[in-house]
């Protein structure tokens, strides 16, 4: 690892950065680097459009984030349109001139955090109240998750908190090199004054709120601590966000169903979720074109669109499809004579218009095929539409994510009736008392306390039901007696590696997903399995399962 052209690299990005945010190209480096040295961040304008700076960097980052976490996971497979860059991802032989393999542009972000939290005057009084601990607490959630992406991405990682302003600073043997579990040390103490702050609201900016363009503090210091192993604070950390008294999150109704027993038509609330406030929590505001700036390209990659003339370059891999065709669709409904509800289950002997409506709806509600016939040779005739990329804007946390996270840290604290609960009950006070023993619910303590107010039969259901039907009723679906706790854990994370699968899908977080949950259970056979297995159950590749089987294989090359 050559961490001299690491940090040359990363100093030089700076300078240059703040060249063309403060002053004129034409001014040397020595003069940048007094300018820097001198400048302060001390008025409300500073600060508002050092932030906006800030998340204006983050969107050179934003496709990179998805594609790096999906490509290389088995969720998804390239279309013989694939760039080569994108195939280079998705095959493991990403190399240092892979225009998406660039730590330069992440620590271009955490450089411009160091220096607005150095240089922000957060003393600085009115009204009786710091005026810039709004924006200090946003600048040090952007700066953790970006360290966590980086951690993500390449294993072990130079980590400082100051900003590099000189060439003598760029030193690589002053700075060591963190794994997650060391920024989660680091980084849960720096953000836990910051949980109960509001964000700073700067009303709606291009016509999307600015309160969603910051990460959940709370949600980010358990996303850390689930990396770390450390389950019991995850959960914490989740719940707590979840319930907060003054801003809620139940999980809602929506979903992807058959409206009869006889499986002759589909209602979908379901895609819907991906433009909803309530649901995407996080963005990176992209630009709507470019001559505006910097746009996302994900629709080109999952879309037929007219700037890759129709030609798709990703879509569901056959792994995928076999997960959501295995899974069991029960509906429960009122019997015609006796007026008792019941509950029936799809079966292979329903007539599907496509096969995307066996088991799991989810997968059909979000991808469409279609021919259209095409004027010009130049364009393809088969047209394919991923819903979760209809915006210009790029999704970082969904609601789901969460409550999927919470389920994930619930069970490795020793809790796996809860955290099945989470996916095929939902968390409200009467399923609590009726689907979790007393031994485990003691034990759980407040991270099974949700208010009988706000968490209700209306408002919350379990996660499979969002596309797999009446999960609740499913006689299917259940924990089997096993010989110990820790083989119902393991099944249990099973099921929740499942339900991410079938949720997130083509949103960038599985290889994340399956790294961690590797981790959790101290086997690299277990990502290596699931990503070898990627073509279907028949087309397993034996290389790839055993290049993956040793971690190094799972970063990305840091040069």
């Amino acid at each position: 690892m050559k961490r001299n052209k690491i940090f040359k690299i990363v100093s030089f990005l700076f300078l240059a950065t703040m060249a063309q945010g403060f002053m004129s190209c034409e001014e040397t480096d020595s003069d940048l680097v007094a300018f820097v040295e001198d400048n302060n961040l001390n008025t409300p304008n500073d600060t508002v459009y050092s932030l906006m700076g800030i998340i204006g960097k983050m969107q050179v980052v934003a496709d990179r984030t998805v594609l790096l976490g999906e490509l290389r996971g088995e969720l998804t497979t390239l279309t013989e349109n694939a760039s080569l860059d994108l195939q280079s991802i998705a095959n493991f032989d990403v190399d240092t001139e892979n225009p998406y393999n660039n730590a330069r542009d992440f620590y271009g972000i955490i450089q411009n955090c160091n220096y607005f939290i150095s240089k922000a005057d957060s003393l600085l009084m009115k009204r009786g109240r710091r005026v810039f601990e709004k924006e200090l607490a946003v600048v040090r959630t952007f700066r953790a998750w970006t360290y966590l992406q980086l951690a993500m991405n390449y294993g072990s990682v130079p980590f400082f908190t100051d900003p590099i302003l000189f060439e003598k600073d760029a030193d690589p043997q002053k700075y060591p090199f963190y794994n997650v579990e060391q920024l989660a040390d680091y980084f849960v103490k720096d953000l836990a004054p910051c949980v109960d702050m509001d964000y700073p609201d700067y009303g709606a900016i291009n016509g999307t709120d600015s309160r969603r363009f910051y990460y959940p503090v709370r949600v980010l210091m358990g996303d850390y601590c689930l990396w770390a192993g450390r389950y019991k604070e995850a959960a914490k950390y989740y719940h707590d966000y979840l319930t907060k008294q003054t801003d809620v999150h139940p999980t809602n109704i929506a979903r992807a169903e058959w409206i009869n027993y006889e499986f002759a038509r589909i209602s979908d609330t379901y895609a819907s979720q991906f433009s909803n406030a309530s649901e995407v929590l996080t963005i990176i505001p992209m630009e709507e074109d470019e001559y505006n700036g910097i746009i996302s390209r994900l629709p080109d990659v999952f879309n037929s669109t007219e700037e890759n003339n129709y030609y798709y370059q990703a879509t569901h891999s056959k792994a995928y499809d076999e997960l959501s065709q295995a899974q069991q669709y029960a509906l429960v409904y009122s019997d015609p004579v006796t007026l008792l509800p019941d509950t029936v289950y799809a079966t292979d002997t329903i007539h599907y218009e496509n096969l995307l409506q066996k088991g799991d709806l989810r997968l059909n509600s979000i991808y469409t095929l279609r021919n259209q016939a095409s004027a010009s040779t130049a364009y393809s005739s088969i047209r394919q539409t991923c819903l979760k990329y209809s915006g210009t804007n790029v999704t970082l946390l969904r609601l789901h994510y969460v409550y999927l996270r919470f389920a994930e840290a619930l069970n490795r604290a020793g809790y796996p009736q809860s955290a099945f609960a989470v996916l095929k009950y939902g968390l409200w006070r009467d399923n609590i008392e009726k689907y979790i023993s007393a031994e485990e619910r003691e034990a759980a303590g407040d991270l099974l306390s949700f208010s009988q107010y706000t968490f209700l039969l209306e408002n919350t259901q379990g996660i499979h039901s969002r596309g797999s039907g009446d999960a609740n009723a499913n006689d299917l679906y259940v924990i089997p007696e096993l010989p110990t706790k820790n083989d119902t854990i393991n099944f249990v994370e099973e099921r929740i590696c499942d339900e991410m699968a079938l949720e997130t899908a083509a949103e960038g977080q599985r290889f994340y997903d399956l790294i961690r949950l590797s981790m959790h259970r101290n086997d690299p056979t277990f990502l290596a399995r699931k990503v070898a297995g990627r073509n279907g159950a028949d087309n397993f590749d034996s290389n790839l399962f055993n290049h993956l089987s040793d971690t190094k294989n799972w970063y990305l090359p840091l040069e």
